[in-house]
């Protein structure tokens, strides 16, 4: 289960958390725009494209990114989305792209929002697996940039493509249905509530915050959306770099999940294994994981970007313990 989010003060930022069980050796990859990227469904061979950097497992030197964002700054990421995700064969009237290639046919081709929702506009994803021991994953994907949010689910009735004005997904259910929850919600405010109980009784405040009384804890992945969209909606940061990065990482940490309580059977926890903040103005990759929450950071922008080979930097998973005395 994951929680992805985006961001704006003076740059825009992009990022999610990874929540499972175990890790296929995740490692923050730069495909450099000379990398050529074969598109297996459509024959297609691209050999000079925008650069990425983002997370992915590589596979066979291919990227099979699970977040992501481009030197244009536009950002890109699957999350789970099991016994939704609907995926077909090739069709030939539509521009054929396997789910496993989704994010990288997205990135690598459109500079902005508006290119991208051009590009999808005629699309099939289809259920091509990558290999027999990497079956296609059931995904549905939020893509952004500063001027906007959309969401792209394939499912029964075919593909659609969603405004996000929230700026916020998680997993099941459908997109929809996740905003819809929100109206369940709108008494919630971060500022201390007036008693509109009864005229009749002296109810007053006890403590701060009870404005947000009823605001969603657990860890299911509905109630995670409604806690980060009114995070994100109420979070106040200044403009630089590192107050901007450290406020991001707050609200994607209002829904992180512990070892321990998250129980998918045979003694394995779901926990948090990365959450990641995209400076996407900038190209900077930056990131924690479950071990390490010291914040560590990759910039694609000093590496050699007109280069045909992959760069991988594998995280940095201990704990990083700064001592005082």
């Amino acid at each position: 289960m994951c929680t992805a989010a985006t961001y704006q003060t003076k740059d825009f930022y992009f990022g999610r958390t990874l929540d499972y069980e175990f890790s296929y050796g995740d490692e923050i990859t730069v495909t450099p725009r000379n990398y050529p990227f074969p598109f297996r469904d459509s024959g297609e061979m691209l050999d000079n494209h925008y650069a990425l950097i983002g997370m992915a497992h590589v596979a066979g030197n291919y990227p099979l990114y699970y977040d992501a964002i481009n030197e244009k700054g536009l950002g890109m990421a699957g999350l789970n989305f099991v016994s939704n995700a609907v995926y077909r064969e090739k069709a030939e009237d539509k521009s054929n792209v396997a789910q496993f290639e989704f994010i990288p046919w997205v990135l690598a081709k459109c500079a902005d929002l508006e290119e991208a929702k051009k590009l999808l506009s005629n699309v099939n994803i289809t259920n091509t697996q990558f290999s027999r021991q990497l079956p296609t994953a059931q995904l549905h994907w939020i893509i952004a940039d500063k001027s906007g949010c959309i969401v792209v689910e394939s499912v029964e009735e075919g593909v659609k493509i969603y405004d996000n004005p929230v700026g916020v997904l998680t997993n099941n259910p459908p997109f929809p249905e996740q905003m819809f929850r929100l109206n369940d919600f709108m008494h919630l405010s971060p500022k201390s509530p007036e008693n509109r109980f009864s005229k009749d009784l002296r109810l007053h405040t006890y403590s701060r915050g009870m404005g947000a009384m009823g605001l969603p804890g657990d860890l299911s992945s509905q109630s995670r959306f409604v806690k980060v969209a009114f995070t994100k909606m109420n979070a106040v940061s200044g403009d630089s770099e590192s107050e901007s990065i450290s406020q991001f990482f707050h609200i994607l940490g209002s829904v992180d999940q512990q070892r321990g309580c998250c129980d998918v059977g045979d003694k394995e926890y779901e926990i948090t294994l990365y959450t990641s903040c995209c400076n996407a103005s900038k190209g900077i990759y930056y990131y924690t994981t479950y071990e390490n929450h010291q914040i560590s950071a990759v910039d694609m922008n000093k590496e050699n970007l007109d280069a045909s080979s992959l760069v991988r930097y594998p995280l940095i998973t201990g704990e990083q313990i700064k001592y005082q005395n």
